[in-house]
């Protein structure tokens, strides 16, 4: 007797994991999250750490309950049995916005106790895209050291230096340009982002 044939997947297809942790600039996990919302096809899955919230409410007038309600799904950063741990969990992979240093460093080490380089590590095993923005300055040997592992473990380590060819008139118009670009990582073009030379 055979099995019948499975159905393909109906719903949603697509996901992308967002980690906001807690570096400076938890700005650029929040608009990546708003502007994610403009595709109906795509589920954000958003893990916040305890710092995270903390700086959140130490950087801007969101509180954690208003970002966690920007994304389809909020699993807590000690759940490291959650979904997004399991490579059978297919994402387009996993965007960290800040990405602190001693998330940088659980990544570059596959330091999996929590969530956050959980679900990092998973994404890199799977060959899936991982882009960290990574927010400290300056930086010393051992920062550098823990960018050139996790550049070696599959990670795309993007610190958020602003562009300004596009002539940014307000602090929107750089965290706009430099989501926009990380979320160009994943082939998820947000139309807000102007690139050079194209009208």
């Amino acid at each position: 007797m055979t099995s019948p044939a499975p159905h393909p997947p109906s719903g949603p297809t697509r996901r992308l994991i967002v980690a906001i942790t807690g570096a400076s600039g938890s700005i650029y996990g929040i608009r990546a999250l708003q502007i994610l919302q403009q595709f109906p096809d795509l589920e954000t899955h958003l893990v916040l750490s305890p710092s995270g919230v903390r700086t959140i409410g130490e950087e801007t007038d969101y509180t954690a309950a208003d970002v966690t309600a920007l994304a389809t799904r909020t699993y807590s950063y000690k759940d490291i049995g959650a979904s997004i741990s399991s490579g059978s969990f297919k994402t387009l992979g996993m965007l960290v916005a800040p990405c602190s240093v001693r998330t940088l460093s659980g990544i570059a080490q596959s330091m999996d106790d929590a969530l956050v380089v959980r679900a990092a590590d998973v994404c890199l095993k799977e060959r899936r895209r991982v882009v960290l923005l990574f927010r400290e300055t300056p930086l010393h040997a051992g920062h550098i050291a823990l960018m050139e592992a996790a550049t070696r473990n599959g990670a795309i380590v993007m610190p958020p230096v602003p562009a300004f060819y596009h002539r940014p008139k307000t602090l929107d118009d750089v965290v706009n340009q430099t989501v926009g670009r990380a979320l160009d990582l994943f082939d998820l073009d947000t139309h807000l982002v102007k690139r050079w030379t194209e009208d």
